[in-house]
């Protein structure tokens, strides 16, 4: 991933899948933008020089936004590994986990600070309960009420890596599915409902 001094190439983010590999075009403010794009798991940030890196972007992506991309120097380059954890229960005596210590999903849906939110939300009603009423119901099933959430963001996570990216090892016939569920998801209301609902996350 790149962050640039650039202006964004769009106001709303971009998500796009390519032979060669997934991209994304994002945006930090008006003036700053951050741009990802699939790399092996064995380059660095070394193999990568500016103009490399936005010159495979724009393969990537459709040839409009490509016409529109403002590139720049990076200011911040990075590789984001596709990796996943969840530790359970998230309660060991007097120690809650929240957050990274407590589950790592992949960044493609964009769930890892939502999910980090809810574990605050819950813990945090659950401990002014403690303090304020003596009532450990919200500690006792914080683990339990967190995790079910972290799970649905989990599974989430893993659906958009496994449709907008493309790995050395897939068939054939799972090219064929990737792209099928792609058809069907633009073609349908209900799913495109159903990515929005998971995308934006659930009420609390």
């Amino acid at each position: 991933g790149v962050l640039s001094r650039t202006k964004p190439v769009s106001p709303e983010l971009i998500y796009a899948t390519h032979e060669r590999g997934f991209a994304l075009c994002s945006l930090r403010s008006e003036a700053l933008s951050r741009y990802y794009i699939q790399v092996p798991l064995t380059d660095s940030v070394d193999y990568w020089s500016d103009e490399e890196f936005f010159e495979e972007l724009r393969r990537r992506l459709p040839a409009d936004v490509s016409a529109a991309l403002i590139t720049g120097p990076s200011i911040e380059k990075s590789i984001a590994p596709l990796r996943s954890f969840v530790v359970e229960p998230m309660r060991f005596g007097n120690l809650f986990l929240a957050g990274d210590a407590a589950h790592i999903l992949p960044p493609t849906g964009a769930r890892g600070l939502n999910t980090a939110a809810s574990d605050i939300h819950y813990l945090y009603h659950a401990l002014v309960d403690h303090y304020s009423k003596c009532d450990n119901r919200g500690l006792d099933s914080y683990s339990q009420r967190a995790l079910a959430r972290v799970w649905k963001g989990q599974r989430f996570s893993w659906w958009m890596t496994m449709l907008l990216h493309r790995f050395p090892d897939s068939s054939p016939f799972d090219r064929r599915l990737q792209e099928t569920e792609l058809a069907y998801l633009f073609s349908s209301e209900e799913a495109l409902a159903s990515l929005a609902e998971n995308y934006v996350g659930q009420p609390f």
